[in-house]
């Protein structure tokens, strides 16, 4: 058993508090490797946000269980020696799929886990839900708890259409529950296809595709039924278009791939929504930047000299998405 404070980590409890009073979101960035884990870090510090380190299912099966543990313990001492004497920083299992997993990741070191029992029975939900938090509650470890389905594809979550957040159930799921967070469907989508061409319209200035817009009416009724309840989206990349169109100029493929806007973004980080997700950006950005040295210098073959830019191109975007969308510079509780 590892308990996440000897690795240096927080759980979500006090950052979500200060994000909802403050009015913005914690960035939760997914990472596979090295050079994704380095440009969180490095972004984060530069800016002073607080923030979240993400792992799915699937990245725990790739990276190692035993590699994350010395990863996030490693990315905390890393923080240090960046200058973040005080470092906030949560390592957390995104759609956890059952109570063994979750379990495993808690006696890991994980400082939060997500348990998605969202494709169940409702009452199913609810139980499976419970017994993640019984057990993680024992050691200080947060739960993330969901209602309602996203569309998409992430990893090993599948849905092919939305089911939105009934907010006639949440006070039920988190009484019974006693989860920490709640993830709710409100139009955002996993994956870089999140919308279908027939769905959106099109800009007649820029002439990209523009998606429908969020339901906020969900949210706002979520937030009225729990006030002051820490909210979370997943689903929340916005597939930025110059990526798109730099994977496409170098031999990718592409095709209306859309995101979620980014001002549609900035207004939930100013409400209840204290987590915001944020897995597929970074893939566009890395891919991106990979297939830019492939093609403009095809001799090359030192992985450093082109997962160098990869990592320096990953974290311009999340200094982005820290200080322009979720306004979680300079929130560190003790700024150095």
């Amino acid at each position: 058993m590892v308990n996440y404070k000897e690795l240096g980590l927080v759980n979500t409890k006090e950052m979500f508090a200060k994000a909802i009073k403050g009015g913005y979101a914690i960035p939760a960035f997914n990472f596979n490797n090295m050079e994704q884990l380095q440009a969180i870090v490095k972004a984060a510090v530069e800016t002073k946000s607080p923030v979240i380190l993400q792992v799915s299912k699937g990245a725990r099966n790739y990276a190692n269980q035993t590699l994350l543990r010395y990863m996030a313990e490693g990315a905390v001492e890393y923080a240090k020696e960046l200058g973040c004497n005080h470092p906030e920083i949560v390592l957390h299992l995104d759609h956890g799929d059952s109570f063994e997993l979750c379990k495993s990741c808690v006696d890991m070191g994980f400082s939060s886990v997500m348990i998605d029992g969202s494709h169940l029975p409702y009452e199913e939900n609810v139980a499976l839900t419970k017994k993640v938090v019984d057990y993680a509650h024992q050691y200080g470890v947060t739960v993330e708890g969901e209602l309602g389905v996203l569309a998409g594809v992430e990893d090993e979550v599948c849905a092919d259409h939305h089911t939105y957040t009934n907010p006639e159930e949440v006070i039920d799921f988190a009484t019974r529950t006693g989860c920490d967070s709640l993830a709710i469907s409100i139009g955002t989508s996993h994956g870089a296809y999140k919308f279908k061409p027939e769905q959106c319209h099109v800009d007649p200035a820029t002439g990209r595709l523009v998606p429908p817009p969020l339901a906020f009416e969900v949210l706002d009724g979520v937030m009225e039924k729990l006030p002051g309840f820490p909210i979370v989206l997943h689903g929340s990349s916005s597939v930025p278009q110059e990526e798109v169109e730099t994977i496409n100029k170098y031999g990718g493929k592409l095709e209306a791939a859309i995101g979620i806007p980014e001002e549609e973004l900035r207004k939930a980080a100013k409400s209840a929504v204290c987590k915001i997700n944020i897995d597929s950006d970074s893939r566009l950005a890395m891919t991106a930047a990979i297939r830019e040295v492939f093609a403009t210098k095809p001799a090359e073959f030192d992985p450093r000299k082109y997962l160098g830019p990869a990592r320096d191109n990953m974290e311009k975007l999340y200094k982005h998405k820290i200080i322009n969308v979720l306004g979680s510079d300079n929130k560190l509780a003790q700024l150095d």
